[in-house]
């Protein structure tokens, strides 16, 4: 009998003191809910529970508390969360427990607790070292609470992430540069430093239309990426990701490489997806929105999601080449049977001429050049 591979659980807290204006995930204010919040917890219990039975035994190798602000959780709340997942699959030795964070004193006041609580990593918001910056993000911190928060959470924590937002309105490759290097002073072992994107129905989509500010042109932009590859790869981080650099394997997002390898995901709390196999068959989860109609769900079936949708093969293989062409590892050319990708296929080979993907006749790679332009890259492949 064939072993399933190992699985990952991600639990989406939705609760956030501010919204940001760069923001389009499933966020709600805070202020108000503490009730909500507290059923909201017990409801992911019982999704966790209610999962357990779909997937059956399963090797777990990383559970992760994103949002929102899962900062803003009660602590107890959070060990609850944890000790279920263990309890319910089978924790590997080196299971990895990331909680996301905002670096306000109010939540680095709860880092202790969250790490007796069971978290190992630390997913840090830092976004920036610059107050004009983070003002501008719409951010809740100052540069110098961001740093206190982050040398708290290196002490606290066996690992420690940090985000950053770059390719910000007036940003230059040689301050940015300068950021880079003062954040990683900071005691990370991994940088996720994110191009700042204007997503459709934000506050800043808005102001970009209003004419209030405009994001970088296509040549600053890639002198920027540029840059963050140069300073970090100088300071001994490794671009294993487009956005994700660790100073080495030990440090990388396990989590994340559990959606960019194509392995199997549970997602519970409002608006979290999930990728299982039932049946022989990857199947995509979605958990409801809204938190009141999540723990209702809960309630009513058991799980948070409303149902769940079968991948057909090509729809399958479509999603691996968008995920899988993140990592440097890439994609095996058995796994992408059903796009009919090989390394003899026309548009593979062209684009390996080009020195977009690497000439390997075993597995699909984007090189660095190809990364630059990833967007295209895997559009045209997943249509080839």
């Amino acid at each position: 009998m064939t072993t399933p591979p190992p699985l990952g659980v991600y639990v989406h807290w939705p609760y956030c003191a501010k919204i940001c204006p760069y923001c389009d995930f499933n966020v709600f204010k805070a202020k108000g809910r503490e009730a909500e919040a507290a059923e909201l917890a017990r409801a992911v219990v019982a999704d966790l529970e209610a999962q357990s039975a779909l997937t059956g035994p399963r090797e777990l190798v990383s559970i992760f508390l994103g949002g929102g602000t899962p900062s803003l959780m009660d602590p107890a709340w959070a060990a609850e969360v944890v000790a279920a997942a263990r309890r319910l699959w089978t924790p590997a030795a080196d299971l990895e427990v990331s909680l996301e964070a905002n670096p306000t004193d109010a939540e680095a006041d709860r880092f202790a607790a969250l790490a007796d609580a069971g978290v190992t990593r630390l997913s840090l918001g830092l976004q920036s070292l610059d107050d004009a910056a983070l003002k501008f993000l719409g951010r809740n911190h100052g540069a110098l609470e961001g740093r206190r928060a982050a040398e708290t959470a290196a002490r606290l924590f066996p690992r420690l992430s940090l985000d950053l937002i770059y390719a910000r309105p007036g940003q230059t490759p040689r301050a940015w540069a300068d950021e880079l290097r003062a954040a990683v002073a900071l005691g990370a072992e991994h940088v996720s430093p994110y191009q700042l994107t204007i997503e459709e129905g934000t506050a800043f989509d808005r102001a970009v239309r209003r004419h209030v500010f405009a994001p970088p042109g296509e040549d600053l932009a890639a002198d920027l990426y540029d840059t963050t590859q140069a300073v970090l790869e100088a300071q001994g981080f490794h671009a294993y990701e487009v956005s994700n650099h660790a100073r080495g394997e030990a440090a990388r997002s396990r989590h994340n490489l559990v959606y960019w390898q194509g392995w199997d995901y549970v997602g519970a709390g409002p608006g979290a997806h999930g990728r299982l196999t039932l049946e022989g068959v990857r199947t995509a989860t979605q958990a409801a929105d809204r938190p009141a109609d999540y723990i209702r769900r809960v309630g009513e079936t058991g799980v948070g999601f409303a149902g769940h949708e079968a991948l057909s093969p090509i729809e399958a293989a479509e999603e691996r080449v968008l995920l899988g062409l993140r990592i440097e590892d890439g994609v095996p050319f058995v796994e992408l049977a059903a796009l009919g990708l090989s390394a003899g296929h026309p548009t593979v080979r062209r684009l390996a001429e080009l020195g977009l993907v690497a000439p390997d006749p075993l597995r699909l790679r984007a090189t660095p050049a190809g990364r630059r332009v990833l967007d295209s890259l895997t559009a045209e492949l997943a249509t080839a």
